[in-house]
């Protein structure tokens, strides 16, 4: 339950401090300015489908949070073995921030209107993101092949049912950034307006995505075990 409201605190932290940079709090009624201040044009509106995406993922997020807690709170049962963490899923973690980078320069050097540079960033990210996928399914079949089948132990149901919701979560935004890239290929010389900005929602999301992963493989490997303490101490 800690990290749930540690969690919950971070969100809506993150969430104030976006809404805020984006003016969705301001009330222009009680701003006072001079006539050349009105003149001058506003401040762009966030588009509603960026409003909509950060929804989207505070849901995303709380979902986590709560299996997370699930999980650490199983892990003090007696019947609890821990899974072994395959090698493969520290490479598939690096294919994964490879990924995130690549479609990071699409999102520079669609700014920039550099079409090429889009294109090959695009290109780098879907074959990363189906390369991680592949990766996670791999790992899966080694630990089924030693034995580690799902309802053999809590820690294999909770590891495979946390990754496999990840992994639908990458499949999902995989399809969306395979529609951008089509859209990139039947588009003209230079990204619009619409596609830079679907380039930039899929960057947020793959971000989000790797965030969630590093904490879930932080739970795998026990690494988190420090910072689950802190947390237990603050709140109680």
């Amino acid at each position: 339950m800690s990290v749930v409201l540690v969690f919950l605190a971070g969100v809506a932290a993150i969430v104030i401090w976006w809404m805020s940079g984006q003016r969705l709090m301001s009330k222009p009624w009680m701003e006072v300015g001079t006539l050349d201040d009105i003149q001058m044009p506003a401040k762009q509106p966030a588009p509603a489908a960026k409003i909509g995406l950060g929804i989207f993922l505070a849901v995303v997020g709380a979902l986590f949070s709560l299996l997370a807690s699930a999980y650490l709170a199983r892990m003090s049962g007696a019947d609890w073995w821990a899974i072994p963490i395959p090698r493969l899923l520290w490479v598939n973690t690096a294919v994964l921030i490879g990924s995130c980078a690549a479609l990071q320069w699409a999102v520079i050097e669609a700014r920039r209107g550099v079409d090429e540079g889009v294109r090959l960033g695009l290109d780098a990210a879907l074959a990363t993101a189906v390369l991680f996928l592949a990766g996670q399914i791999v790992a899966w079949l080694q630990l089924v092949a030693a034995g580690y089948v799902l309802a053999a132990n809590p820690a294999n149901s909770f590891f495979y049912m946390l990754t496999g919701l990840h992994g639908l979560h990458i499949l999902g935004g995989l399809a969306v950034l395979a529609r951008t890239r089509v859209r990139l290929l039947a588009g003209g010389t230079t990204p619009s307006a619409r596609l830079r900005l679907g380039i930039e929602l899929c960057a947020i999301y793959w971000h989000f995505m790797l965030v969630v992963w590093l904490l879930l493989f932080a739970l795998f490997t026990g690494l988190a075990n420090d910072f689950v303490d802190l947390c237990r101490q603050l709140v109680s």
